[in-house]
This record gives C-alpha cells, structure tokens and sequence, in this order.
C-alpha cells in the first residue's frame, strides 16, 4: 500500500486517529499500527513487536526505522545480563503526537492558504 498524504484527508468529515497520522506524516497504515501497538506495549523489542502485530521482523524493524525518523518513536538500548545488548522502542506520549499532527496540520493549511492569496489569474 501506497504512503498516505496529507491530501487524502480532504473530504474525509470523520477520520480515524491511524488515518490522521498516516496522511499527516506520510507513513503507510502498517507504521500507525505500530506506534498505536508500541503505546500499548511500551519497550518492546522488534521480536516482540513483530509477534503482537503478526508481521516478519525486518519489516518491524523497518517501521521503527520509519518511526522513529518521524520523531514518533524512541530507542533505547538496554545491556543483558548475558551480555550483548537489545533495543528497545517506545512511542511517543499521545499527547506529544498530538501537537506534531496539529504543527503539521497548521504547517499545511497555512502552505494551501498561501497558494490561495499567491494566485494571481493575470500571471498564468
């Protein structure tokens, strides 16, 4: 499935939050997925996320990828006791998502409020 845009929202009266943060910042519905999974889960790793959300491990760990390049997601590294070490991943307090989605939205509107003003019949 394609990423979803900002776009996508336009004539949608009643979307879904996973709807909202996939066109807003551009990630596919699987990656919302997976923040959503990750306030529920907090810390987990990729082994364990990819067992709650049924899918392959690279591609886990490619939406955390993704996530985390979002600022929506953070990793922390914790040592084993056997040694070695293993990441784990939290997402973001919803409340802090929130205000991302609504700068973003604003960020946009304000971009679509400029292309309206700028337009300019006699110059095309």
């Amino acid at each position: 499935m394609a990423e979803a845009e900002i776009e996508d929202l336009v004539g949608d009266v009643s979307p879904s939050f996973e709807h909202v943060l996939s066109c807003v910042f551009g990630i596919r519905d699987h990656e919302s997925r997976t923040y959503l999974t990750l306030i529920e889960y907090r810390g987990s790793t990729v082994a364990e996320l990819a067992d709650v959300l049924d899918r392959d491990r690279s591609n886990v760990n490619r939406s955390l990828s993704t996530l985390r390049e979002k600022g929506l997601v953070e990793r922390r590294r914790r040592l084993l006791d056997s040694g070695g070490y293993v990441y784990q991943y939290t997402a973001i307090p919803v409340p802090e998502a929130k205000r991302l989605l609504h700068d973003a939205l604003d960020e946009w509107v304000a971009g679509v409020h400029e292309s309206i003003d700028a337009f300019d019949p006699d110059e095309t």
